[in-house]
């Protein structure tokens, strides 16, 4: 997989048209959330799936971004996307959307284990592209939220993981509000069920990881302000480091002086 680093345009009006081409070939990454909105899915999926050009029309040009991942997932699906070689396939291609479609793919493959579709998408979680990273727990989110205690068991074990990009989806995964998500409203009136993921991070050394950190006990806080100040407290008494300043300070930026 080659990965294009370029500097993107951040609005979908000053995309120049070679590089809009190129991006709905599949040819190269997005550089930002503007070019993937741009992206004509019809288009991209013709281009790497030639025999799905009757399928592919199938997508709503007019959908928001996640509809239309679903559905060129689902299409997808239909084409044999359940197999192994298919998932590796889309894992490695040149296109962050198609990778993304990769992940939306493993949320829709019926029969499989939650644990089972965490494992799976761990190399999307990985990804070196912020939007597939975004899409490995954008994906599984309705599942997660539907079953959170299970999903926190799963998650757990995450937070020791080697790679960043997957000791944040641990986090990023579960956040009570989200984002361009269901809230997980469990989490929202009882967020110390997160505990098995937050407390391990509470001094990580990645800033990717403490900004969605931070960000969750944000989130927490707006529903359980008592707690999340109390915890945050608690933090600071315990773990003195720069990491955990910085979370907290993250976490209650909201808060009245």
């Amino acid at each position: 997989m080659v990965t294009l680093r370029r500097k993107g345009t951040v609005s979908i009006a000053s995309i120049p048209p070679d590089v809009l081409a190129q991006l709905n070939r599949g040819e190269i990454e997005a550089s930002t959330l503007a070019e993937n909105l741009a992206m004509d899915f019809r288009t991209l999926l013709k281009s790497v799936r030639p025999a799905m050009r009757e399928q592919a029309e199938r997508i709503d040009p007019k959908a928001g971004i996640t509809k239309r991942m679903v559905t060129a997932a689902r299409i997808l699906l239909e084409d044999g996307g359940g197999t192994g070689n298919h998932l590796s396939w889309l894992q490695r291609h040149p296109s962050d959307v198609v990778r993304g479609w990769g992940a939306y793919l493993i949320a829709e493959i019926a029969d499989l284990s939650l644990q089972d579709r965490i494992e799976r998408m761990l190399p999307f979680a990985a990804d070196a592209h912020f939007g597939v990273r975004e899409w490995s727990w954008l994906s599984l989110r309705p599942l997660i939220a539907a079953s959170p205690n299970e999903a926190i068991e799963i998650l757990a074990p995450l937070t020791k993981h080697s790679s960043e990009n997957v000791r944040r989806f641990a986090s990023e995964a579960i956040r009570p509000r989200g984002v361009w998500s269901v809230h997980i409203k469990v989490l929202k009136s009882t967020p110390e069920l997160a505990l098995p993921i937050l407390a391990p991070l509470k001094s990580d050394r990645s800033r990717y990881v403490q900004d969605s950190v931070g960000n969750w006990l944000n989130d927490a806080w707006k529903s359980s302000p008592t707690w999340v100040e109390a915890l945050c407290q608690d933090w600071k008494e315990i773990s003195p480091t720069a990491a955990t300043t910085y979370i907290v300070r993250r976490a209650l930026r909201n808060q009245r002086t």
